[in-house]
């Protein structure tokens, strides 16, 4: 990920911050679906995060072994516990054992919030192009703009393959954004992906676009903007998946 922009004081500052290691504590724990597990932890000595940061969530085996994997933030900064949504992928280590193991109480070592260039401002006109867990980011921008009153400023569009897949649908319908279904139509629209004439009128005023799922959506994603018109240096994409 490239990162440019300081979350807040001098760069050197926001530096240290990234690289220091504290604990977070399981308040709470869910299953939302089958593939997911969606996590709100207290942070010990937590610093407040601009929505679009992620943390890393590392584990420690008796052995002295870590595993470590990046996840995207959910929640406002406001909420008093941060909010993961974590995909379970197969044999990834950090998230099956979020998954399958930890359980509320436990305590994790964790570093952040990281990232500065994938981060929403919340007064620039933007427009989040998101795909199954990928919504998550989206998701904290969301709420970000709901608390400050300036959800005029943000518009999403969420893809997933129905509404049964796609993490935080409801709370993305209610706060308006356009959700398209690959698998299944709607009476408002066909299934299939977003269209080039679907995200047109969305895009009218924005000056930045963001663009966050697996290599195959982000691959999709920035390709449709750029059909759309948007300019290279407006979009900004992060993408997931297994790590090597």
């Amino acid at each position: 990920m490239t990162e440019d922009q300081a979350v807040g004081g001098s760069i050197d500052d926001v530096r240290a911050l990234e690289t220091t290691w504290t604990t977070g504590r399981i308040i709470e724990k869910e299953l939302p679906t089958p593939s997911t597990v969606r996590l709100r932890m207290h942070v010990e000595d937590r610093h407040r995060h601009r929505p679009g940061q992620h943390y890393l969530i590392r584990l420690r085996a008796p052995d002295d072994y870590t595993a470590q994997r990046s996840y995207s933030i959910a929640s406002d900064e406001d909420d008093p516990l941060v909010e993961f949504l974590v995909e379970q992928l197969p044999d990834g280590e950090v998230s099956e054992f979020l998954a399958d193991v930890a359980e509320v109480g436990d305590v994790l070592e964790m570093r952040g919030p990281i990232g500065r260039w994938f981060t929403w401002d919340t007064t620039t006109p933007a427009l989040c192009l998101v795909g199954g867990t990928g919504v998550v980011p989206a998701v904290a921008m969301a709420r970000t703009a709901r608390r400050l009153g300036r959800s005029d400023l943000l518009r999403v569009v969420a893809t997933g393959r129905s509404a049964d897949d796609l993490p935080y649908a409801d709370e993305l319908a209610r706060a308006g954004a356009t959700l398209a279904w690959t698998r299944t139509g709607t009476d408002e629209r066909p299934a299939g992906p977003p269209t080039v004439e679907e995200l047109m009128p969305l895009l009218a005023g924005t000056q930045v676009a963001f663009v966050c799922g697996s290599a195959r959506f982000a691959a999709f994603a920035e390709a449709l903007l750029l059909d759309c018109g948007v300019q290279p240096g407006a979009i900004r994409v992060e993408r997931f998946g297994p790590s090597g």
